[in-house]
């Protein structure tokens, strides 16, 4: 029970310095910006899409319990999924389109290490 939720928290941990990272990203550099643009989508989607992180960050690493961490869970899995499809659609190279796979594993192994400790969650 110990390893697992070790294992957890330092996968949690990584996703969640990730997910703050590109947050600041998304609010304060202008490759963040150029990245948007070049995936088409408009301005407004990259506060946003920051804001929400950052929220989310927030309701993972908080120990609430119940639907509220399913539905943040739910959230970075669909934010890591719309990312891997933009990337792919706009004929990134493979550094660009696997990073977010690379982190919904991280996300899926956070999620069932979570539930090994919380099995009535």
């Amino acid at each position: 029970m110990k390893a697992t939720k070790i294992t957890y928290w330092i996968v949690t941990g990584i996703i969640g310095l990730m997910m703050t990272y590109s947050a600041y990203a998304y609010l304060t550099q202008e490759k963040a910006v150029q990245g948007f643009i070049h995936l088409g989508y408009p301005d407004y989607f990259r506060k946003e899409l920051a804001v929400g992180k950052l929220i989310g960050v927030i309701l993972l690493l908080i120990p609430f319990k119940g639907r509220i961490k399913e539905w943040t869970y739910a959230g970075f899995t669909i934010i890591f999924i719309s990312a891997f499809i933009a990337h792919i659609s706009s004929g990134d190279p493979a550094s660009k389109f696997m990073a977010p796979v690379i982190f919904l594993a991280l996300l899926s192994v956070s999620y069932i290490t979570y539930h090994k400790f919380h099995p009535t969650v």
